[in-house]
């Protein structure tokens, strides 16, 4: 009987949770035998049988369950075995081929993505791009045999960025093996424009020309950072987002916002939902309404694994408001979770599959609860639901975060509680506008009246990455996500147990100083073993090179890198306080993108942007943080030079007409220096290639250097001849693990070492400093302790 302090309150039901050990067992065994091969998947498979048999002579519900997450778990593996078999022995895996160059005919299956940029900030304006692929022939003597499965290819993304998924093509392209776990059987790098041999469906035609036209009307009618974000928002394109508007993003925990997502579908099919209950359509006629809204907005935003993801996330609250009742939610989501896997097992290894299940369960599981206690204590409805669905999605998805990234927002709750109101209405008026962008007056009404709301999501992303300690830097990987997950714990069973507040509180608080006080008191001083003349910092793919000037706390930067979190943090290290001259080679994002991380906490003098051609950096937002910054924009050209008291810069490229000598080869237009420091001379060339090392060549400059900064991570587009006019000591390769590019070059390597060059990478070594002087460099990393025979 209830008693009269709870007379009226219904009593929130129970989650149902029988499917999720089944949801969490399939993901299991899909992770195990992605990372161990078809043979452990068939001895999976054979003992899941064997169990299965086994228990089928026992009783019990227990004894059921345990059935059904064996059989479920045997299926798994047992699904998995001839697609991995296929793929370990797939015809692009054999060693012969490897750099080889092959024709192969493909199907697209997403559309290209540039991928200068780290995946923690976004897109950039490259000239490569990454588009993933079913192979479907190989040209073996001169003749095309069939063959299946999945390929990456990168592309140039001139030639490229008019394919759409269905599109059948043949190109030639150069074979390299894969990285890590999954399904690919070949990187495929690609140098030359598609032979189409079958157009795109007209569906994937219509929709683009839908998209182009959003685009078309934003840059009309707003300015560039909200043009940029008001795609993203609708169909997650953010093509035209500025670098440092995404780094903001991620600084302020708001980059799903330009992701699709089952919250873009749970706007899109919540509006028609909306629309149909005001003309009181019944519930049966309203969710198929909203089904359809669903579909058609998975088509508009181009209908890849990842919509289709979303798409089935967000089919999960129209599957509870058919059946009517909650409690149909979780049992929803763990069966998704493993049709999902059954179809496409990578997923497994996918972090946004990862962060998508763990918010949709955290506000099915976690946000009820919380806003309902924040009501039963006077909170408004509207309020309370505002602070529980951010806040348990922060919390839910935090220690993915932090394995992924190293770092946990500490604004994120609350710059998703202020964005979050306005969202919903711009992402409608942007749907809208991309049905009505063939209506010009139309189109850009709507697109005028999702201006403010843009606007307000841009001031509170740049105010929330300004906040001290915006984000907090964690352990990356498995050991930071632990350590988060056991203080959110201690965090929610204190809040839930009174008696045990104290304890929970204060364990919450000796897990932080885990996480925060003992790694910053245990690391040794760096760089050791005395004062350094340059560091090659690691920040993925990318580069990005300090010098010192001889003055204290003050040093020039080349390059900052994709991340603005990786450069900061290896500036902060070396303890740089003022950059009186930041050097920006090329206006490539993993050359660019980080700039944030150099502005931010420290005096910036002169920002000198590379390129060649001024337009060159028009679209990247650069210029926006160079004022933001109260920096000065300064162009650099051959023959100039710079100094300071302990280094020397003097500008062997581009020359003053380097814009027509360029072309459109944004790379080997790149800012070329050649630094005189205490440690020797020291070449960094950017990203150039064959044509700009041919002109320096035939410049009759010096390029004879002790330090080389190896061009374009390692690209095998060097020339031996550049290499033996430089003839360095030791040659620096700024390059990310398991990139996709194959870089670097494992003949560029071998040249290097056989001229007596010590080669050092950052994806091997970490930050990488040199010290000492002419004729005895020392060479160091971070991750490993200094050996005096470097």
């Amino acid at each position: 009987m209830a008693t009269a302090s709870n007379a009226g309150k219904a009593t929130p039901p129970s989650a149902d949770m029988r499917l999720v050990p089944a949801a969490a067992g399939t993901w299991a065994v899909t992770l195990v035998c992605l990372y161990t091969g078809w043979q452990v998947a068939s001895g999976v498979s054979c003992a899941g049988c064997l169990a299965t048999v086994a228990l089928a002579f026992l009783r019990g519900r227990r004894v059921n369950g345990a059935v059904v997450l064996v059989v479920l778990g045997a299926a798994t593996a047992f699904c998995l075995v001839p697609r991995l078999h296929h793929v370990e022995t797939h015809e692009l895996r054999a060693a012969e081929l490897h750099g080889e160059s092959v024709g192969v005919r493909v199907e697209l299956t997403r559309r290209p993505r540039p991928t200068d940029a780290d995946p923690a900030s976004g897109r950039g304006a490259g000239e490569r791009s990454v588009v993933r692929a079913e192979l479907r022939a190989l040209r073996k003597g001169g003749e095309w045999h069939p063959i299946g499965g999945r390929a990456l290819l990168l592309v140039p993304t001139s030639s490229w960025e008019d394919s759409l998924p269905g599109r059948r093509v043949r190109t030639t392209a150069v074979v390299v093996p894969p990285h890590g776990a999954g399904l690919l059987a070949a990187v495929l790098v690609v140098h030359q424009p598609p032979e189409e041999l079958r157009a795109a469906p007209p569906v994937q035609r219509v929709a683009e020309g839908l998209r182009a036209g959003l685009r078309e009307v934003c840059s009309r009618v707003l300015g560039s950072e909200a043009a940029g974000l008001l795609p993203g928002l609708v169909i997650g394109d953010t093509g035209a987002l500025p670098a440092t508007v995404r780094e903001e993003f991620r600084k302020a925990g708001l980059t799903h916002l330009t992701a699709v997502s089952g919250a873009n579908l749970a706007i899109v099919c919540g509006a028609a939902l909306a629309l149909l209950r005001l003309v009181r359509a019944p519930r049966p006629l309203a969710a198929a309404g909203a089904g359809c809204a669903l579909l058609g907005f998975v088509v508009l935003a181009g209908g890849e694994p990842s919509v289709l993801r979303a798409a089935v996330m967000g089919g999960i609250g129209l599957l509870a408001l058919v059946l009517g009742r909650g409690r149909a939610t979780l049992p929803a989501l763990a069966a998704s979770v493993i049709v999902l896997l059954l179809v496409d097992p990578e997923l497994a290894i996918r972090p946004g599959f990862a962060l998508s299940v763990t918010a949709t369960a955290a506000l099915v599981l976690i946000a009820p609860g919380w806003s309902t206690a924040l009501r039963g204590r006077g909170v408004p409805r509207g309020l309370a639901e505002a602070l529980a669905v951010p806040a348990a999605a922060q919390l839910a998805t935090g220690p993915v975060v932090v394995a992924l990234s190293g770092e946990f927002s500490l604004v994120g709750v609350l710059a998703n509680i202020l964005a979050e109101p306005v969202v919903a209405p711009a992402t409608v008026l942007g749907v809208a506008a991309t049905l009505a962008a063939g209506i010009p007056r139309l189109g850009e009404l709507l697109v005028w009246a999702a201006a403010p709301e843009l606007e307000w999501i841009l001031l509170v992303a740049r105010r929330a990455a300004d906040v001290p300690l915006a984000t907090v830097p964690l352990p990356a990987g498995v050991f930071g996500a632990v350590l988060l997950a056991a203080c959110a714990g201690l965090v929610l069973l204190g809040a839930r147990f009174r008696a045990t507040r104290r304890w929970t509180v204060l364990g919450a608080c000796l897990a932080l100083v885990v996480m925060l006080i003992v790694p910053a008191a245990v690391r040794p001083p760096w760089p050791p073993g005395g004062s350094w003349s340059l560091v090659a910092c690691d920040v993925g793919q990318g580069d990005a090179l300090v010098l010192a000037t001889g003055v204290r706390d003050t040093a020039v930067v080349v390059d900052t890198g994709p991340s603005a979190a990786l450069v900061g943090e290896c500036l902060d290290r070396l303890g740089v306080e003022r950059v009186p001259l930041l050097v920006l080679t090329h206006p490539h994002a993993d050359h660019f993108a980080g700039i944030a991380g150099v502005a931010d906490g420290r005096r910036l003098g002169r920002v000198a942007l590379g390129g060649a051609c001024r337009g060159a950096w028009r679209g990247t937002g650069v210029r926006a943080r160079i004022a933001e910054a109260g920096a000065r924009e300064v162009r650099l050209a051959a023959g100039q030079r710079l100094g300071w008291p302990g280094l020397v810069l003097e500008v062997l490229a581009p020359a003053a007409d380097g814009c027509r000598a360029a072309g459109e080869r944004i790379n080997d237009a790149s800012t070329v220096l050649k630094a005189t420091t205490p440690a020797g001379r020291v070449l960094l060339t950017g990203d150039i290639e064959l044509a700009a090392q041919r002109r320096l060549l035939g410049s009759g400059e010096r390029l004879r250097a002790e330090v080389l900064k190896v061009p374009h991570h390692g690209s095998r587009y060097t020339s031996e001849e550049f290499l033996r006019a430089v003839s360095p000591e030791l040659a620096l390769i700024s390059v990310g693990h398991g990139n996709d590019y194959g870089h670097p070059s494992a003949a560029i390597v071998a040249t290097l070492r056989s001229s007596g060059a010590l080669v050092r990478r950052t994806d091997h070594r970490g930050d990488i400093a040199v010290l000492g002087d002419p004729g005895r460099l020392r060479v160091v990393g971070s991750g490993n302790p200094l050996r005096p025979e470097e």
